[in-house]
Formats: C-alpha cells, structure tokens, sequence
C-alpha cells in the first residue's frame, strides 16, 4: 500500500524539494514544475539512477530506487522524503531489533545479566517456564552454566530464543520500543513473539519442536560460509540437489548447506579460483535440503496453533522483505528449507524505516559488522548488541540503553554508575 505524505510532511519537505529541484535539473539542463512528472519531462532511467545516487549520499539510504517512479514529481518525491528522514524528528531515538540466530550460543551466555539485572532474570524466568514443558529441563540452568550441550541443536534453539525473548523485553521494560523487528534463522521466533504474531506459550512450543526434530535428522550435513555472491552460489548448487543456499548475509557473504561431500567438491571448485571456504560448527545442515524429512511432522502441529499477523513492522528472512501476510502455518514450515535472506530483510528495513539505532539481540555480536556496512557506516544507523559477548553483564545492558535514550539507569541496574567508562555503545560508535 502506498504512503500519502501529511501537510505536515509536505512543510517539512520544502528544503528537500529544493534540493531535488536542483538536482533534477541538473540532470536535465533545464529547470521543470514541481508537479510535472519526470519521465514526461525526460528523466530516463540513467538520470534515476544517479539521482538515487545522489539521495543516497545525501541521506543515507532512505528509498529504493524504484521509489523515483513511485512518487514521479519533485513534489512526491520530496514528500516521501521527508517522511522517511528521520531527522525530521531529532534526537527521537527509533531502534529497530535484530534478532541472532543459531551459532552466537556459547556455555554461560549472560550470566553477568541474569547475576545483576531484576529485570533480565525476571524475563529469563518467564521464557523458561514456558519452555519446561516441552523441554523437560530448565533452559535457564543450561544458559546460565557451563554446559557444553548448549550447542546441541535440540537445546540451542530453545536457550537462543528464551535469552532473545528476555532480553528484548528487558529493553520494552526500560522504555525502548522498537519501530521494527528481524530475525536470522530461529531468531524469527523471538522477533515474531516480540511483534505479537506467536503468543510466548506458542512459540516455545514451536522452537523446542523445531530443534527436537532438527536433532533427530541423520548426520552427514555441514554448513560452509563463502565470499561469494548469491549468483555464483546458485550456480555452484545447481549441480548438487543435496546442496542450497543457507543464507545470504550480504553482497559477497553467502552460507552453503547440504550433504558434505556434495560441499566439499564445491569447496575444490572454489578453491581453484582462489576463494576461501570455511565451515560451520553445526551438527545438521540448516535451511537446506536435507531439512525437507522433518517438514510433515513439524507442519502437522504447526496446524493446531494460531499464529497471526505481526503488530509491528515484522522484515522476514524467508520473504526478504516486510512480511504483511499473517505468520501461520505454512510460514514456519517454509522456514526450514528456505534460505536465510537476511541482506534482502535488512536492507529493505533500513530503507522504509529509517532506524537512528539498530540493536542486535542475542548472546554475542554477530550481526552487527554486517548491519553496519549496510548501513553506511556513520552516516547511517547506531548499530550496537546487547551482548558483546562472553564479558557482557548489566553495566553493558546500560550502556545499552543509555545510548537508546532509556532509563532509569542507575536504579534499575547495580554498578551502571560506572557505565561511563564501559558505554558499550560508546565502544561502537554509538551516542
């Protein structure tokens, strides 16, 4: 559906029409009307293209370019810009979340949080009640201690998703409300029940099955991350029906997963033409081929649940786009064989949103480099993690949230009168 610009935005949009005046003629030596549109005036592809070029330099990454047609006068076209920059509103913080995905767990992960944080532990604790009943143990005891099963697929799902849970609602509870929601993989779970599209019972019933039955698979698959583009990935995997594309992290950053040895004679192709291969630490092949046995079952009791449609802007990684369909069935079960689009999601997400801070929520920083290269490093986004890693705990957390324009700090977290020193969004680049 197309977004109409208010009055409000139409006055805001008077400097933005000046510029893209300029600009407009510069392309095309002549001067034109506000309301006359430009393919009519002569602006032929090549003069968009540079024209979104220049937006782009200009304003960060605010539209796509098919947006030139979209909105085809000076007037429009203004319009829709000041209705996408967010500096129109500054120092109103919108943060966007961003959910990790399987591989960031590691044996005690937040510890430090769960150890000083009321409100992280009191999160932790609803999340793990609700996956008792399907896990039959205490998801909390395993994250909190060092257990090495914490990176068996049937217990990392369901620890991933319950510290994801408690830590976006501990951001919700001191005040930062996100403007938009990702996840990466089994992240999307906790991005769903943060956006309201799965109840918190039916998601934990959802990831503990997923990771159930994901574990149950036979061995024999891998995972292989490479530096090449989804074009050339495709092109590889052709040839080898037990092989897809797991996931499109960026332009040149593409995970491979299948049967190994159908991975490893891709591996000797691309290590004759000098690109480096390197495999995952996973015990099963995800989102890939391999994964189509476990769909029925799963499907079957998906079919029993509700599901429903996300409340706020909810960027899927099966779509690789803003997902206005409701999230049911079918969705979920599509999911496990489909690659991960998190470039596409991402970046469609920080062009319609406009986000001042993306904060990745997990255990440990993974997405975060990648998210600000989408970006634009600092001309674009504050992208931080609540967790750098093993090391976090809540004086983290509240640098966190001071970098987010949130509080009370000082009383909601013991120590964070020290934060000044350890404002992980200072380490960032944050502000």
């Amino acid at each position: 559906m197309q977004e109409h610009p208010s009055s409000a935005d139409d006055d805001f949009a008077v400097a933005h029409r000046e510029w893209l005046r300029e600009r407009v003629a510069h392309y095309l030596g002549r001067p034109v009307p506000d309301t006359a549109p430009l393919d009519e005036e002569g602006f032929d592809s090549v003069a968009a293209l540079s024209l979104y070029g220049d937006i782009e330099d200009e304003f960060g990454t605010l539209i796509d370019p098919e947006d030139i047609w979209t909105y085809p006068t000076v007037r429009e076209l203004a319009g829709f810009l000041a209705m996408r920059d967010s500096r129109r509103e500054a120092g109103r913080v919108r943060a966007a979340f961003v959910f990790t995905g399987q591989g960031s767990q590691h044996p005690g992960m937040t510890a430090g949080l769960h150890l000083h944080s009321t409100g992280y532990r009191t999160f932790l604790e609803e999340a793990d009640a609700a996956l008792l009943p399907h896990t039959r143990q205490s998801m909390a005891e395993l994250i909190l201690g060092d257990d090495p099963r914490i990176h068996r697929t049937a217990l990392a799902q369901p620890a991933l998703f319950a510290v994801g849970y408690a830590l976006a609602r501990t951001l919700q509870e001191a005040g930062v409300q996100p403007v938009a929601v990702l996840g990466h993989g089994i992240g999307e779970f906790a991005a769903a029940t943060v956006a309201g599209a799965l109840t918190l019972d039916d998601a934990a019933g959802l990831v503990s099955l997923r990771g159930a039955s994901m574990q149950r698979l036979p061995p024999g698959g891998g995972m292989m991350a490479t530096c090449i583009t989804p074009q050339e990935a495709a092109e590889l995997v052709a040839g080898e029906p037990d092989v897809g594309i797991g996931a499109v992290n960026a332009a040149k950053s593409v995970v491979l997963s299948g049967d190994r040895a159908a991975l490893e004679r891709i591996e000797a192709v691309l290590a004759e033409r000098h690109v480096r291969c390197r495999y995952l630490a996973v015990a099963h092949a995800f989102h890939s081929p391999l994964m189509r046995s476990m769909v029925p079952g799963f499907e079957a009791v998906l079919r029993r649940l509700p599901g429903g449609a996300a409340r706020l802007p909810f960027y899927s990684t099966v779509y690789g786009r803003l997902a206005t369909e409701p999230l049911y069935a079918p969705y979920w079960a599509e999911q496990i064989t489909s690659p991960v689009r998190f470039a596409d999601a991402a970046r469609s997400m920080l062009a319609q949103q406009a986000p001042t801070h993306v904060v990745e929520i997990g255990p440990r920083a993974v997405l975060t480099p990648y998210l600000r290269r989408m970006g634009g490093g600092r001309r674009g986004p504050v992208c931080l993690p609540v967790c750098q890693g093993p090391g976090s705990d809540a004086v983290d957390l509240a640098g966190v949230i001071s970098a987010l324009d949130a509080g009370p700090l000082t009383a909601a977290f013991p120590g964070a009168r020290d934060s000044g020193a350890r404002d992980s969004g200072a380490r960032d680049g944050g502000a």
